[in-house]
Order: structure tokens, then C-alpha cells, then sequence
């Protein structure tokens, strides 16, 4: 087999490719410059994209049922909560990150005693406590955009050698949790129980604590990405995670991690990101309307996800 062949078969290349795709069309309309400031763009919010679907693609790998829909909400009532308390006071900011990160820690802990306690389904447990979340982010925040640290906003917007600051920590994060899955006992238990739960049980693995572990990393990935989201567009809005749902779910599928469980990949992640941002901004190029721009991503993740099932039955 070619080397191109190979690469071919490697499930993350075409979330690449589609990048690439994307790119070349925007840069083919409106030009170089434009392109460049695109793809700079894409840099900036692709990066929160695979924060939050970090954490999604941990859930997801542990098999079918698995998922969390509670992010969006965990996004924003860490956020609220922060802004709120540090209001602006950059000496507050170690604080309110621990607040953040409190956030996360209660919701993911919710989230698995309601799968494990009353034997909810993943997918209606986390999306039926989201509405628990949102309505605390909305009792909280009562309409209110609190501005974050100035340090907050820095931090978030920074960049080096034209390369977002926010990217390079979250490579940083990309390399850790790749590590964290190929080389400890935990990562390689998550995939275990998504490729055969009754054999990861048979062989000693602490399935339900790993579990646990999963979906707490998930709403701490959630609440730091909502934190760090509320420095980057200037505070706290109430329906500041709701394009995360769709997103968290559509970059780990298109990125090339199994919806059957057991099999996951971070290269794909990144790739994902840039092209789902770089996709709408293609249509919004082309001046096509809201609506169809919703139906041409809802098509190709429908797509995806078809394809990804016809191999895992294979």
C-alpha cells in the first residue's frame, strides 16, 4: 500500500482536507488578505471549539449512549458565575477561575449520579440537568453582561508572531490529553469499556469510576472553555454556549472518533474545528441565507455520521 493510500485511510485526514477545502474557495473569492484574516479567525474560534469537544470526545469514546448535552449550559453558568464575582477586578481572577472550575466539577459530578443512581440515559440525563444549569446562569446573571478583567480579556486575545496565545496553550492541552489517552491506565480504560464494556469489566477495569472521572473531565473542560470565552468576547451572555451542542458533537464525529466508542482521535479535533468555522464562513461568502446555512451543516454532519456507522458495523 502507497504511502497516500495510507494516509488516505486515516480517519482525521479528511476534516483536513476539508479545511483546506474551505480555505482555498474563501481565499478564491475574496482574495489573499481576506483569506488570511480568515484563517486567523478560524485559528481563534476553532480553538474553543476543541476545548469543549475535548472533553465531548472522552464521553463519546466510552460507547454508544454516551454523551453529554448539558456543555452549553455548563459553559454558561460557569461564565455567569465568575464574571459575577470577580466583576471586573483583575486581582479576583485566580478566584473566580476556582469558581469556574467548582462549576464544572458539581455539574460533571450531577450529571454521572443522575446516569448512575437513577439509571438515566447519558443523553437525556445531562440534557434535562442543563435546563437545572441555565436556569441558575439566567437567576444569576438577570440579564446583565459583566465585563471581565482587562488581564481576562488580554490573555484571550493575545497573540505571537501573529499566532493566537489561546491556541498555543490549547496544542499544549491537545498533546496532555493525547498522552492521557494512549498512555495511562485512564485513557486506555476509556477506550476499553467503548470497545467491549462486559470484557473491560472482566478485566479488572473500575468501569463506573472511570466513567465518573470522563464526564467530570468533560464539564471541567466545559466551564474553563466558558470562562475563558467570557474574556475573549467581552463577558458573559446567556446564550453565549449555545452553538457549543451542535459544534461538540459535530467536530468529534467529523474529527474521526467513532460514535460506536472505543476508538478516538485529537488530530482530528483541530482539523474539525477550522473546518466547520471555515464552512460558514464560505457560505456567509456566498451570501447564502441563515437558514440554509443550517441545513448545509446539519447535511454534512447527518453524513458523516451515517458513513462513521456503515464502518463500525463492518
Amino acid at each position: 500500500m502507497s504511502a497516500l493510500s495510507q494516509l488516505t485511510q486515516k480517519p482525521w485526514i479528511w476534516a483536513w482536507l476539508g479545511a483546506v477545502s474551505m480555505w482555498m474557495i474563501i481565499t478564491g473569492i475574496s482574495g489573499i488578505s481576506a483569506g488570511g484574516q480568515v484563517l486567523s479567525a478560524a485559528a481563534s474560534f476553532g480553538t474553543f471549539f476543541v476545548i469543549v469537544a475535548t472533553g465531548q470526545m472522552f464521553v463519546i469514546t466510552l460507547g454508544p449512549g454516551n454523551v453529554d448535552l448539558s456543555i452549553p449550559a455548563c459553559m454558561t453558568l460557569s461564565a455567569t458565575l465568575a464574571m459575577k464575582f470577580m466583576n471586573g477586578d483583575a486581582s479576583l481572577l485566580v478566584p473566580g477561575l476556582l469558581i469556574s472550575l467548582t462549576v464544572g466539577l458539581a455539574i460533571g459530578t450531577l450529571n454521572f449520579l443522575l446516569i448512575l443512581l437513577l439509571r438515566i440515559p447519558p443523553i437525556i440525563a445531562t440534557l434535562s440537568a442543563s435546563f437545572l444549569y441555565q436556569s441558575t446562569a439566567i437567576w444569576s446573571n438577570r440579564g446583565l453582561r459583566v465585563k471581565p478583567p482587562e488581564i481576562l480579556g488580554d490573555f484571550a486575545v493575545a497573540k505571537v508572531l501573529g499566532l493566537p496565545v489561546l491556541t498555543i496553550v490549547v496544542l499544549v492541552l491537545t498533546l496532555a490529553m493525547a498522552f492521557m489517552l494512549h498512555r495511562t491506565p485512564f485513557g486506555l480504560s476509556v477506550s476499553a469499556i467503548g470497545q467491549n464494556i462486559r470484557a473491560a469489566k472482566l478485566a479488572g477495569i473500575k468501569v463506573e469510576k472511570t466513567r465518573y472521572l470522563t464526564y467530570l473531565m468533560c464539564s471541567v473542560l466545559a466551564a474553563v472553555c466558558g470562562f475563558v470565552l467570557a474574556g475573549f468576547s467581552g463577558g458573559a451572555a446567556l446564550n453565549m454556549g449555545e452553538q457549543y451542542l451542535l459544534m461538540s458533537i459535530a467536530v468529534v464525529v467529523i474529527g474521526g472518533t467513532s460514535v460506536a466508542g472505543g476508538y478516538a482521535n485529537l488530530t482530528g479535533l483541530w482539523g474539525a474545528s477550522l473546518f466547520m468555522f471555515l464552512l460558514v464562513s464560505m457560505l456567509n461568502t456566498v451570501g447564502l441565507s441563515a437558514g440554509f446555512r443550517l441545513i448545509v451543516t446539519g447535511a454534512i454532519i447527518v453524513g458523516v455520521v451515517a458513513i462513521s456507522g456503515r464502518k463500525s458495523s463492518v
